[in-house]
């Protein structure tokens, strides 16, 4: 029997700016998907907070794109919002871009990552939550677990991998994506994915083989939120679920993609570059800076739906190396103060807030 792992997540406000969600706010959402539990709506689930998003993770059997499932992030999303606004919480409500719910959550502004698989024997999963950053962020370490040798040993040495993956990846600008095969694509694959503000990968499959070729083995949350709000407001802060062992890259290879802090679009005012730093729950909250970007991992066993888990798999002092690399990355950008490429690039800016304040300059220029 197949189940399906919904992880979907929102800004709905945060303690002292940009920085925390609440204690209180979290425990809205732990007791109405309680009550979902009760009354069969979903199997299991867990909350967590990356930053101050709120991030729900839910197992069901109602497949992708479930409208009762959606609908009841949407609630749960909405209940929290009413209580950070009366708690005069920052940003109450920012990612709720839309009044109301028509079916499906997408394009109302949370982000979603979900898959629906078979589970194996033994079914570790790791969910992968970021803040102040982009859905590109993925990338980069997404290649290396489902396509470098030199990450991921498997694909050398394990036959049930030799073969490689199926990367889908998304024109996130023109709304159009590709399916591509690596090994024997790998250089048209960097070439899109190298421009990580644009293509964005989506999923991986694997090939025919050991697993069912149509049930994705990895999934990123790709929604942009400036595209859906018209303007800025605030980056996409994206989630991600991976599949591991058996026939797919193990744990510890999965982990190892995040040992190279490398630079991620967002940080302060979504506008600016800074490493991604791999950290613990406790030390998911956003500071200097606003930031820096950071991700924490979360992992399970699923059996029979059920969650067993969570494990804080970057709670490991084997990941203090790249945290102070991190932050030696960190003092060399803001050096940099307003200057490329600490800011990001024109192109990039044209969707944060600073087109308003050229505008005000626009009628003060003369042709030379």
């Amino acid at each position: 029997m197949k189940v399906t792992v919904s992880l979907i997540k929102a800004d709905i406000g945060s303690v002292v700016g940009h920085v925390v969600v609440a204690d209180e706010i979290k425990a809205i959402a732990e007791e109405r998907l309680k009550r979902a539990v009760v009354d069969e709506k979903i199997i299991d689930f867990r909350v967590f907070n990356a930053g101050d998003d709120l991030e729900l993770l839910m197992t069901h059997r109602r497949g992708v794109n479930s409208e009762e499932v959606h609908e009841l992030a949407w609630e749960t999303f909405n209940e929290c919002a009413e209580r950070a606004k009366e708690l005069k919480l920052y940003g109450a409500g920012q990612d709720l871009l839309k009044d109301s719910f028509s079916g499906n959550i997408r394009g109302l502004g949370p982000g979603i990552a979900e898959m629906e698989f078979t589970e194996r024997k033994s079914e570790p999963l790791i969910a992968f939550m970021m803040d102040k950053t982009e859905p590109g962020a993925f990338n980069l370490p997404f290649f290396r677990i489902f396509a470098d040798p030199f990450n991921t040993a498997g694909l050398v040495i394990d036959p049930s991998m030799h073969s490689g993956f199926i990367f889908e990846i998304w024109d996130i600008l023109e709304h159009r994506r590709v399916k591509m095969s690596s090994p024997e694509e790998i250089y048209s694959i960097l070439a899109l994915i190298g421009g990580k503000s644009r293509f964005v990968i989506k999923r991986v499959y694997p090939k025919p083989g050991k697993l069912p070729g149509d049930e994705p083995v990895a999934v990123v949350s790709t929604e942009k939120l400036y595209q859906v709000a018209g303007e800025y407001v605030g980056k996409d802060d994206p989630v991600a679920l991976v599949r591991a062992q058996s026939g797919l890259p193990a744990v510890g290879e999965i982990l190892e993609a995040f040992s190279f802090p490398h630079l991620v679009s967002g940080w302060m005012r979504g506008s600016h570059n800074g490493p991604l730093m791999p950290v613990s729950f406790r030390y998911a909250k956003c500071t200097r800076f606003d930031g820096p970007p950071r991700c924490i991992a979360a992992g399970f066993q699923v059996c029979n739906g059920k969650l067993i888990g969570p494990i804080d798999l970057f709670d490991d002092p084997a990941f203090d190396y790249t945290r102070q690399k991190a932050m030696e990355i960190v003092e060399y950008m803001r050096k940099h103060g307003p200057f490329e490429p600490h800011r990001l690039s024109a192109e990039e800016m044209e969707y944060t807030t600073l087109p308003k304040v050229l505008k005000n300059l626009k009628e003060r220029f003369e042709k030379i």
